[in-house]
């Protein structure tokens, strides 16, 4: 088994589709299925299971799952360990990022980036995409991450990924079933939405106002799993991003593709003012250390 087969074995059981999952390694998807038929003709077994609209992993796959992403992760520390050595930075980063992005893990990023340059002071911020651009263009985040905002010009920005917006509902709703829904068949519905500094909100209200609709939006939340606690309880339905309805706590709503040409588009970036700083160090790690870094003098 090869390093990168694993890793792409990995991030077709996180997107469960090979479209998504081969954007996430930035290869083509002929390129990633000819990996994982690799991979399962060296195994001997089926990892997934191929339908139209997913891919599931087979019980095969489902063992395999905790070995590769145990291998992986070494191999992280071992290259963190072998780049430590020999690049001892200093200095701070400042960071800022959306909760709940899905296209990248923060929380892991900042990880191997304090793993790897543990002289580095790390700053973080978490808060709406809206307020986070605006603490890049004041030079108070070196980096933020954010989703589905209008990115100032003047900023530079590396798109990590793109979902579709989906319907989350209980149920029981009356729409649960529906392979897709319009969204002029919501305009009766309560809805639960995350207050406006947030980018899905934005995305969510440009679209039913494309559509001339006007919604009820009843709770205004900061938090995704108060969200999914909320439609889960019955005080309304929501728009949400199509990874939030995979979580484990949403596991008892039902999700409901929207209409073509009425689904906004979900993307996540990571934007920054100065490529001098040390936040092209971080993207290097987010995107595979693939990314060109600055000096050590500069960043020192």
């Amino acid at each position: 088994m090869e390093h990168r087969q694993l890793e792409h074995f990995v991030a077709l059981i996180d997107e469960q589709q090979f479209t998504r999952a081969a954007e996430r390694c930035r290869i083509s998807q002929s390129g990633l299925s000819s990996s994982i038929r690799r991979l399962e003709a060296e195994l001997g077994a089926p990892l997934f299971e191929r339908t139209t609209r997913s891919v599931v992993p087979t019980p095969a796959g489902l063992a395999l799952v905790p070995h590769a992403r145990e291998l992986i992760a070494r191999a992280s520390a071992a290259r963190d360990a072998v780049v430590r050595s020999s690049h001892q930075l200093a200095g701070s980063l400042r960071v800022g990022a959306e909760q709940c992005l899905g296209a990248v893990d923060v929380n892991l990023l900042l990880e191997r980036f304090h793993r790897r340059y543990p002289a580095v002071d790390i700053q973080f911020t978490q808060a709406g995409s809206h307020q986070l651009l605006g603490l890049v263009q004041d030079g108070e985040l070196d980096v933020a991450f954010v989703a589905a905002a209008e990115v100032p010009s003047a900023l530079v920005t590396h798109e990590l990924g793109r979902r579709p917006v989906v319907l989350l509902c209980p149920d029981d709703h009356p729409l649960a079933n529906r392979a897709t829904v319009s969204l002029d068949e919501l305009t009766d519905d309560d809805f639960v939405d995350f207050r406006p500094s947030w980018g899905v909100r934005t995305l969510t209200d440009a679209a039913f106002a494309a559509q001339g609709i006007e919604r009820a939006v009843r709770c205004s939340v900061d938090d995704v799993h108060t969200l999914i606690d909320l439609v889960r309880r019955g005080l309304g339905i929501a728009l949400v991003p199509q990874h939030v309805a995979f979580k484990p706590e949403a596991a008892t709503l039902r999700a409901v593709e929207l209409a073509a040409g009425e689904a906004p588009e979900w993307i996540v970036s990571a934007v920054l003012a100065d490529a001098r700083s040390l936040a092209p160090r971080l993207l290097a790690i987010a995107e595979g250390d693939g990314a060109p870094q600055p000096s050590d003098e500069i960043a020192a």
